[in-house]
């Protein structure tokens, strides 16, 4: 099995520690792991704000570089949803859909083709999940992140009220309209906050970050961190 890790913009400059755990968990399961080093952007940011030429240019990079694996994990749903779903708008190649299908989010790689629904992990904290728009509603993730979750040894597992609600990122949408972006993120910490949990976690980094960045501001003392980090706590 040949398996390439794809790792996102915000995870490779801001969390790198989220892709280090993610080589230990899968590694835990001797999954053996290429990291191509010419790997860049997937090109979202460019195709959600209309520069689709961008973001074609980006996206035949990234089947060069991938198209050889079995499989292609990344620990983002965002990504994940970018290569599964977009690609083939943007690409129009009949064979795009053999590559894309090889896509999988971290969580789903474990569950649906490891097949495993633990990971040995340990972490004797309160944590709530919040669901990703991305690993939601596009690419129908849920049972495969909370189930992993349950399984960690000494976890207090928690669920946010209107957990499926966006924490108001959605990328540039933040840049542009920053006023409604910060009111769904207060919405977001309020139900967070409610639920008692000292962690947040999610699928991903680009939540976290925007979610954590509300909650710095605002005093509020729960800790985010991504799902790898804790289910790579072995």
């Amino acid at each position: 099995m040949k398996v390439a890790l794809f790792i996102p913009c915000y995870i490779d400059q801001l969390f790198p520690e989220v892709g280090v755990a993610t080589v230990k968990i899968l590694r835990r399961f001797d999954v053996k792991i290429d990291y191509p080093l010419e790997q860049t952007c997937c090109g979202q940011p460019a195709f959600n704000t209309g520069y689709w030429l961008e973001a074609k240019t980006l996206a035949e990079k990234f089947l060069k570089i991938f198209s050889n694996y079995d499989y292609i994990v990344s620990p983002s749903g965002s990504c994940t949803s970018m290569v599964r779903i977009f690609y083939p708008e943007i690409l129009k190649n009949k064979n795009i859909e053999e590559i894309t299908a090889k896509f999988f989010e971290l969580t789903e790689f474990l569950t649906k083709v490891l097949q495993v629904d633990s990971t040995g992990a340990e972490f004797n904290h309160s944590v709530a999940y919040h669901d990703s728009c991305h690993a939601l509603r596009e690419l129908g993730i849920k049972e495969s992140p909370r189930t992993l979750l349950k399984n960690v040894k000494k976890i207090k597992l928690l669920e946010i009220e209107e957990s499926d609600r966006c924490c108001g990122f959605g990328g540039t949408f933040a840049v542009k309209f920053p006023e409604i972006s910060t009111e769904m993120a207060k919405s977001k910490v309020d139900n967070i906050i409610k639920t008692g949990a000292e962690f947040v976690t999610s699928t991903d980094s680009s939540c976290l970050m925007h979610i954590g960045g509300y909650m710095s501001k605002n005093g509020v003392k729960v800790k985010t961190i991504h799902i790898a980090q804790i289910l790579a706590n072995f």
